[in-house]
């Protein structure tokens, strides 16, 4: 499968397929598509339907199968960037919930659970995020920017609540609270980083919808 990511700060993916060749996307995934294209709901079984509802996925996954030469294009729902990542056998990426867009057929979707306490409740990311593992090629949504950031074993990645977008299976995730009550109190970086432990690589995210609807949030007056 051949593909190109156009559009700048709103992208899309498009994938050209050849007679045979099959990708899944979230249930109603597709933005448009050209050539003989054939297109199936499917769920997976009960467990990986719970999992992806979980995760923040929809519960059912769209098959479309080329019969002829085709082309068909996934766009993102936020400002972003889109990242293609080729997983080999068994290669498995920790992603945010809702990064998933499109895959080849072979890559499978699975839920990944925060093994710290802390983590889990304070690192912005959440308990559940997704766990996506190869042989295939799988397109991400990123909030904002995407920057790659390549860990050494034991090198830390320090970053605010909700900043990391994908890591590899290889890293680890912890939360720290802010050092110093001067910090705490005037420093204005929140109170928990979400730390990532190499060795591997990470995608960081310069603009989480979270961060940007706060922000626009705090510009809009309600009145009674």
């Amino acid at each position: 499968m051949r593909y190109t990511i156009e559009g700048n700060s709103l992208p899309v993916v498009i994938c050209d397929l050849e007679p045979g060749e099959a990708i899944i996307s979230e249930n109603g995934g597709r933005t448009w598509s050209r050539g003989d294209i054939v297109t199936e709901t499917k769920g997976g079984g009960l467990g990986k339907m719970f999992g992806r509802m979980l995760s923040g996925e929809s519960l059912f996954l769209s098959h479309y199968t080329a019969r002829s030469q085709a082309q068909i294009a996934f766009a993102s729902s936020f400002p972003g960037s889109i990242v293609a990542k080729e997983l080999g056998p068994g290669e498995s990426i920790i992603c945010q919930k809702s990064a998933f867009m499109a895959s080849t057929d072979k890559v499978t979707l699975s839920t990944a659970f925060q093994k710290k306490l802390g983590a889990g409740l304070f690192g912005g990311e959440g308990f559940i995020m997704q766990k996506i593992t190869g042989p295939g090629i799988v397109f991400l949504e990123i909030d904002g920017y995407a920057s790659t950031i390549d860990l050494r074993a034991g090198e830390r990645l320090v970053a605010d609540t909700g900043v990391v977008a994908i890591y590899e299976e290889s890293c680890t995730m912890s939360v720290e609270t802010v050092k110093g009550v001067k910090n705490l109190l005037l420093g204005g970086e929140g109170v928990f980083d979400t730390i990532i432990t190499g060795p591997g690589k990470v995608v960081v995210q310069s603009m989480p919808i979270s961060s940007f609807a706060a922000r626009i949030s705090s510009h809009i007056s309600v009145s009674n």
